[in-house]
């Protein structure tokens, strides 16, 4: 009986020993199962982009402000419309203070005063010259008196008439307070209503915009890169562009403009980029749209891939483990290419169809 006992025991111990071995196999092997989990070597294509951060927005977008003072009077021309070079656009109804109005009459006044004793004074030394009893120097000085003062009386009434009516002619030119459209594009924005107070453009102040306008057909991409980045960008690069609006769009372009100086923007250091647009393919574009754009740097159209978590660096020397026909592994040593963060080229070490082992997840102590 007790020999029984004992061999049962000793069955038992020699089993539970067998099965630990197994245990332990199986954690070596990467899977509880026993297998080993592996990734087939494939051919693919990588690219190596930087990624810019922007909105789409017009090349060159102006601002539209008045030459003269007053208030909105009319619109003829709104938001989203598309107008030429020329064609009106907001109507300036002078708004001059009472004082202002009776100073340019009073001035017409004087000068219209002014010039009818100037003639009366060439009149009569028309006649003293004559008579040789007034020099030829003292004559044509009062003529040419004379003419500066006509051209103030013409200058004076011009001014009473714009602040009167807004409208004067000057020569062949028609002067009036119609805002015109500098360029032909569309009207993005309106910033002032009719009734609203108008200051003009001048030397010393900069005026009241009451339009922005662009040209929609030249739009481009402008935005910021990383400055690790930025390091590897040239001019001429080219770029896909995601619209945020527009999931469905594909936007081609080229890198156009790269900022020499950096800028702070959210505790990063971030440099401007600027991306011409080369081809919206059908899509409808409008200023603002917030959009990301990659940045192609270099790309492999049919490279040998394996996926980045697979491969050991250690200092300049890159390793991985394979798995061999017959079951066993290989550690091998293989020469890395073009890299995306996620999958990156051999260019010497394996080859298509090898199967590369897939390390253990790291445990969390």
């Amino acid at each position: 009986m007790k020999r029984r006992t004992r061999a049962i025991i000793g069955a038992v111990i020699v089993f539970g020993a067998l099965g630990v071995v197994a245990v332990v196999r199986s954690k070596a092997d990467g899977s509880d199962d026993g297998t080993t989990k592996t990734v087939t070597v494939t051919r693919g294509e990588i690219v190596d982009k930087a990624l810019a951060v922007g909105t789409i927005e017009p090349e060159i977008e102006i601002e539209v402000k008045s030459q003269t003072s007053g208030v909105v009077r009319a619109r003829f021309a709104d938001v989203g419309d598309f107008v030429r070079a020329g064609d009106p656009l907001l109507e300036i109804k002078p708004n001059p203070t009472p004082l202002e109005l009776a100073e340019a009459r009073r001035q017409v006044e004087l000068r219209r005063l002014e010039l009818e004793n100037l003639k009366r004074d060439v009149a009569r030394l028309s006649t003293l010259k004559q008579q040789g009893l007034v020099s030829d120097q003292e004559y044509e000085g009062t003529q040419r008196r004379l003419s500066e003062v006509e051209v103030q009386v013409q200058m004076a009434a011009e001014r009473l008439s714009l602040l009167e009516s807004g409208k004067v002619r000057i020569a062949d030119d028609n002067i009036e307070t119609v805002v015109r459209s500098p360029i032909t594009g569309f009207i993005l924005e309106k910033t002032v209503e009719i009734g609203d107070p108008v200051v003009p453009l001048s030397t010393y102040q900069e005026g009241t915009v009451l339009l922005t306008m662009a040209a929609m057909s030249d739009l481009l991409f402008r935005g910021t890169v990383d400055e690790i980045d930025v390091g590897k960008l040239k001019e001429g690069m080219p770029v896909t562009i995601k619209v945020g609006a527009l999931p469905d769009a594909k936007v081609d372009g080229r890198v156009a403009k790269i900022s020499l100086k950096a800028r702070k923007q959210d505790n990063a250091t971030v440099f401007p980029v600027e991306i011409a647009l080369v081809d919206a393919h059908g899509a409808v574009l409008r200023a603002g749209y917030s959009a990301n754009a990659d940045i192609i740097i270099a790309r492999r159209d049919s490279a040998l891939t394996i996926p980045e978590r697979l491969v050991t660096f250690a200092g300049d020397s890159a390793t991985v483990t394979v798995l061999l026909p017959d079951g066993k592994t290989e550690l091998r040593k293989i020469t890395t290419g073009l890299s995306d963060a996620l999958n990156v080229e051999v260019l010497s070490g394996l080859t298509e169809g090898e199967k590369v082992v897939e390390p253990p997840p790291r445990q969390i102590r």
